[in-house]
């Protein structure tokens, strides 16, 4: 159904401009893009196929030349294309080993840490070139202790630990992944006096009666890789880039002293070797929740009587890794910048993390490259951005960021990030709620993959329990919009199909899993590329820019509310916030009567013509709005994060609330109660209401 109404709209305008003779409206070449004529599920196959033969971490000769694949694609698709490089610490496995010492008379055991290769695997033959399971940054180090199980590792397990008398001041703890990200499980862990860490893949969150390649669920020997880094973008040269040519580098001990990096050792574990430790731990049972599947042994939490013999030694190298970025100038604005971006690298093969959004990245270029023959050009500069490095700690995209700062900061429209394109059949986004607006109408256009009866918004509200939508926020640390979001205040929005996966960053992360169990058809690969494109051609092309601050307003107001319920008992006033939001509120009315006052009574052709600086100065106030959100001080302790509206929860960079620098205090202030800590709750809430207000006078467009 919408395939023909599109087929209609193209129709009736190309006949309109044969016999008008005039180029054809911005809103032909849109429709002409999401329609079938132009997409292709066998040429997204290709690219995933080839981009997934072999294992590409970054830094390594495989990723490189998954680099000049996309540079290649790209340039071949007229667009002109370059490799952006920069010289950053990544670390490898040098050497590790885990045995678990049993109580007597049982013999210990030495873990082999392989994830086994399947009778039939395609990939046998490369399985090799696999590093050995690890994490990214880890500390070097060889400890010994009882082992102590903690659940998932998150602040409240630890509290719950306290609550039953269970101290793990020098064990070895094994935690469960799931909930938090790695390396606020480490960091949790070093903070309750833990020695070392083993995180593995539970049955309950990852596994099944049968999985891959049987099923689409982790495999017993399957280990989820990833970094434990607990900042952004390459360690050694925090808030400025890493320079091919030569830069400022901190030395290792400078680094460890930031906090960005462990001070304890730690492992990622398949769940069969999971399960055998959780059989050598005694002591008190875990309560009902922090137990495993009907299958699994009983849990406790220990420590020991099973001891833990654990030895890791990573290689540190400066490697070269290459952001692959490729423009379409702008006919009439090509100082103002549409950016879409998605990272290359993988920790194995990549075929959901991170390879699918860069076979729609190319999907997409292929389609304007149709557009641009049949006469369309944009009215902004877009840029494409295939990132590197992203899997060690978002590098390559924040050295980007770094770099260009201020061009961004004066020039970016928006940021419109795919990591992993198509993981499952669900719709999901997250945004800026500026953006929130154009992505539900973009959904509205495209058909679901699923059933081609229905949209992809129709798909989306199915999927919620309640009448509308639900966009999530980027205030996390999980992929490459934190540095345009989180550092510089650029709008962004993170699109794609599924609710995470059981084989996320194991080695059979590949194109069999995918083509399998991810996206057979691979049409849900094709439907996130148009929902992708569609966005990028409307903020490319439209002529006021389609942003609505009227979402930015309710969430401001929501989290206000959230805050008043929390602090309802302390002396805490929340004035100065609500004021700022209340004018806010009257600056985005005002805004909106003034586009809605233009297109009314004299049309954007008559301002175009007339009053050009008009319409430009609106989309400025419009762009810069979201800038003003930032302060140059950044949060208390975590100065790279400037943004004071969305930023990594202090515990969990995987998670995020609202005013994240008062929710940090708040925190404080209740494990304190002192004076002088909830006096810092007022003051964050206080720089809050300062970055609201100026917000606010951006979009007014008026001196005070």
């Amino acid at each position: 159904m919408v395939s023909k109404i599109i087929s209609s709209i193209i129709a009736i305008t190309t006949t309109l401009s044969y016999f008008f003779g005039s180029t054809p409206p911005k809103s032909y070449y849109h429709s002409l893009f999401i329609s079938p004529s132009l997409s292709n599920n066998e040429s997204i196959s290709h690219h995933l196929y080839t981009l997934t033969r072999r294992p590409h971490l970054a830094g390594s000769e495989a990723n490189a030349e998954a680099a000049s694949y996309v540079l290649s694609t790209l340039s071949n698709n007229q667009i002109k294309s370059h490799l952006a490089e920069y010289a950053v610490l990544l670390t490898y496995p040098d050497s590790r080993s885990l045995t678990l010492i049993r109580p007597s008379p049982e013999p210990p055991i030495s873990f082999t840490l392989r994830q086994e290769v399947y009778e039939g695997d395609p990939y046998a033959d490369v399985a090799d070139q696999v590093e050995p399971t690890f994490h990214a940054y880890a500390k070097s180090g060889a400890v010994k202790g009882p082992v102590a199980y903690v659940n998932y590792g998150r602040v409240e397990d630890y509290t719950k630990l306290k609550e039953m008398g269970i101290n793990v001041s020098g064990a070895i703890v094994l935690a469960r992944y799931g909930e938090i990200y790695r390396g606020d499980i480490v960091e949790n862990a070093y903070d309750a006096g833990a020695i070392g860490v083993l995180i593995y893949t539970d049955r309950k969150d990852f596994g099944g009666v049968k999985w891959f390649p049987d099923d689409k669920w982790m495999p017993p020997s399957g280990v989820q890789v990833g970094t434990v880094l607990n900042g952004v973008g390459d360690p050694t040269t925090p808030g400025w880039p890493s320079s091919i040519e030569g830069c400022e580098r901190l030395s290792n001990e400078e680094v460890e002293e930031g906090g960005n990096v462990p001070l304890i050792p730690s492992l990622p574990i398949s769940g069969a070797d999971g399960e055998e430790i959780l059989r050598s731990i005694g002591g008190v049972v875990a309560n009902d929740s922090w137990q495993g599947d009907k299958n699994a042994p009983v849990y406790r939490v220990g420590p020991g009587p099973g001891i833990i013999d654990l030895s890791y030694k990573a290689k540190q190298v400066i490697s070269t890794i290459q952001n692959v970025i490729g423009i379409i100038e702008g006919a009439e604005e090509p100082d103002r910048f549409v950016l879409l971006g998605n990272h290359r690298d993988a920790w194995t093969f990549g075929g959901a993390d991170p390879n699918s959004g860069t076979a729609a990245l190319l999907e997409v270029a292929d389609r304007l490259e149709k557009l641009q023959k049949r006469g369309w050009k944009p009215r902004r500069t877009i840029i494409f951005c295939n990132w590197d490095a992203e899997e060690y700690g978002l590098v390559g995209s924040t050295e980007w960021v770094e770099e260009n700062r201020e061009m961004l900061a004066s020039k970016a429209v928006a940021y419109l990030n795919v990591d992993v394109a198509v993981s499952g059949a669900e719709f999901q986004a997250s945004a800026t709620p500026q953006l929130d607006q154009l992505i539900t109408e973009t959904t509205k256009l495209v058909q679901d993959p699923n059933n081609s009866s229905q949209t992809v918004y129709e798909l989306w509200v199915q999927n919620t329990d309640r009448p509308q939508v639900n966009i999530g926020r980027l205030g996390g640390r999980g992929s490459d919009y934190g540095a345009f979001v989180q550092h510089i205040g650029v709008p962004s929005t993170d699109i794609y199909f599924g609710n995470g996966y059981p084989v996320y960053h194991s080695m059979y992360d590949d194109f069999v899993w995918m083509s399998n169990f991810g996206d057979p058809t691979f049409r849900r690969h094709q439907a996130a590329a148009s929902i992708w494109g569609l966005v990028v051609l409307q903020l490319a092309d439209e002529e006021i820019l389609p942003f609505s601050y009227d979402s930015y307003v309710q969430e401001l107001q929501k989290g206000a509310e959230d805050l008043n319920t929390e602090l309802s008992d302390k002396s805490i006033s929340l004035n100065p916030l609500l004021k700022s939001i209340g004018k806010m509120g009257k600056a985005v009315m005002q805004i909106n009567n003034e586009i809605k006052e233009i297109k009314e009574t004299k049309g954007w052709a008559f301002m175009w013509k007339t009053q050009p600086w008009k319409v430009r100065e609106i989309n400025d106030r419009l762009m810069m709005a979201e800038r003003a959100l930032t302060d140059r001080d950044g949060l208390p302790g975590r100065s790279w994060y400037k943004h004071l509206i969305y930023a990594p929860s202090k515990h969990n960079d995987y998670g995020s609330k609202c005013f994240p620098g008062i929710d940090d205090a708040v925190e404080n202030a209740k494990s304190l109660n002192s004076e002088d800590s909830w006096h810092s709750v007022q003051h964050e809430i206080w720089r809050v209401s300062r970055v609201v207000m100026q917000s606010s006078l951006v979009l007014r467009g008026e001196l005070t």
